[in-house]
């Protein structure tokens, strides 16, 4: 009897342990997509003159610099919360898919510009399933 009280404890300190490095792994990847929309939504509000003129060879005028950068702050804040992170990358979904949008209908490289967008996604949403099982459950995840 006692064997098997110890090695429900081995095998649930195994599970605390892979459960503890999905978690910071999920963290990590999640802070760097963190740090990246935190530059572009500061880049947007400051209205250097380079993000100005980026977003003129891109077509927007610059009256729209400032509130694409509150639109990114509140989908950051959504995305922080753990409670609303998961609507958080769906808002993020959109906004990244209409830059990747904007990239196409310009013609900016494929994997450099145009793609750029899906790597942020899958940094939000890679470390948004690995420290959430309520994402994990609903994709069907096994892992819980």
């Amino acid at each position: 009897m006692q064997t098997s009280q110890f090695s429900d404890a081995s095998f649930q300190a195994g599970g605390a342990r892979r459960s503890s490095a999905r978690l910071w792994t999920g963290r990590v990847l999640s802070g760097i997509a963190v740090l990246f929309l935190t530059f572009d939504f500061a880049v947007k509000l400051l209205r250097l003159p380079s993000t100005v003129e980026i977003m003129a060879q891109l077509g927007y005028p610059a009256a729209v610099i400032v509130p694409l950068g509150l639109v990114e702050i509140a989908c950051l804040v959504v995305y922080l919360v753990p409670r609303t992170a998961p609507l958080g990358a769906v808002l993020w979904t959109g906004y990244l898919g209409g830059a990747m949008a904007t990239h196409v209908r310009v013609g900016n490289p494929l994997f450099s510009h145009v793609l750029f967008p899906i790597y942020i996604a899958a940094l939000i949403w890679g470390g948004l399933w690995l420290r959430d099982a309520r994402v994990r459950r609903f994709f069907g995840s096994r892992l819980g």
